[in-house]
């Protein structure tokens, strides 16, 4: 019979300086995209409706190890709570993608409008202004609730892995169904083409095939071996596999877009204001109302973290679908890989920092 120990987790030496090494791998893979242009694009090349092969298989290693070690007695108990699953809804598809279009527009259409000249020819020959394609693909960001990595960041800040689980299989449904209309009416773009094929399979090899395996393979493993071996000899072995994964991701991410990033580096600083101070109002919203509501830590510290995040391969496919790889609308989602990471990091450790406000 599977017995939850439930103890106090202290970050890893790994864990702890996760930041440095996130840093050196975008650094990393920037170089590398410089130096090795023919090999990262040949590298890049391998997708299926849009969804990168070698970064897919990173991404099942990032998540496999996440969901070998949830509790699905704990899914089930979170499933029977309602108030944190409508919070993550409620802020998910009313509060941010209507901020995110407030905050880029105000910044790189009224404060940065001087510094965002020019105009674009994106794809179908349609002319616009460069900081209305800057915008476009920040909303597209706002649109789209994480899915994957949010796993990492709620497992990270020890919060209720059954509650993010049940929410990453939320925002995957509901995003097939409403990322289309809503990014429509705020792009004001008709008949907007969505990638549902990126969607549908980024859904099943970033949680679903994991969630199969994670599920089946901790069954068999506890009936075989116990449970006390199952987490003092398997999980030893198997966490640092997430995070190296995680870092390897970024590696290949950086690689494929780091030429963006080289031949823009102001207009990335300029467009990253606005996602930063999306990112951080819609954590600390989602992180007040949950004390509101007064949901336990390790409820609100998902909830916060889910909001903030963003599932930025879709954003990519769908700026490419509409206005081209090379369009400021792509420049802008590439922008959201990048600061994704380092941000959601840090609003981790803000969680950890925090947890006495908490019941």
């Amino acid at each position: 019979m599977e017995r939850v120990v439930y103890e106090e987790r202290t970050l890893s030496f790994f864990e702890k300086y996760l930041s440095v090494w996130v840093i050196g791998c975008i650094g990393l893979g920037i170089f590398l995209g410089k130096i090795f242009p023919q090999a990262v694009q040949a590298l890049d090349s391998y997708a299926i409706y849009q969804v990168s092969i070698p970064i897919a298989i990173c991404l099942f290693f990032m998540m496999y190890p996440i969901m070998v070690k949830i509790d699905f007695a704990e899914v089930i108990k979170a499933g029977k709570t309602p108030k944190p699953v409508i919070l993550t809804l409620f802020i998910n598809w009313c509060i941010k993608p209507f901020t995110m279009l407030a905050i880029s527009t105000l910044f790189l259409g009224v404060f940065f409008k001087g510094l965002l000249p020019g105009i674009e020819v994106v794809k179908g020959g349609m002319q616009v202004d460069l900081y209305r394609s800057y915008i476009s693909g920040c909303i597209l960001l706002g649109i789209a609730p994480c899915t994957a990595m949010v796993l990492v960041w709620g497992h990270l800040s020890k919060g209720n892995d059954g509650h993010t689980l049940i929410m990453v299989a939320i925002n995957s449904i509901t995003m097939l169904f409403l990322y289309a209309p809503l990014s429509s009416w705020l792009l004001g773009v008709n008949r907007m083409p969505i990638p549902w094929q990126t969607i549908v399979l980024s859904v099943i090899i970033y949680v679903g095939l994991p969630l199969f395996l994670g599920y089946h393979s901790r069954k068999l493993i506890i009936s075989k071996k116990g449970f006390k071996w199952f987490e003092e000899r398997f999980l030893h072995y198997l966490t640092p596999v997430s995070i190296t994964a995680l870092l390897i991701t970024l590696v290949l991410l950086f690689s494929f877009k780091g030429d963006l990033i080289i031949k823009h580096p102001q207009t990335i600083f300029l467009i990253a204001i606005p996602l930063f101070i999306q990112t951080c109002f819609i954590f600390i919203l989602t992180y007040a109302l949950a004390r509101w509501l007064k949901l336990s830590y390790r409820d609100a510290a998902p909830s916060a973290l889910i909001g903030a995040s963003n599932h930025f391969e879709v954003a990519i496919a769908t700026s490419a679908m509409l206005f081209g790889l090379s369009s400021g609308a792509s420049l802008a989602t590439v922008v959201g890989v990048l600061i994704e990471v380092p941000v959601m990091l840090m609003l981790v450790r803000v969680c950890l920092s925090t947890r006495h406000f908490f019941k």
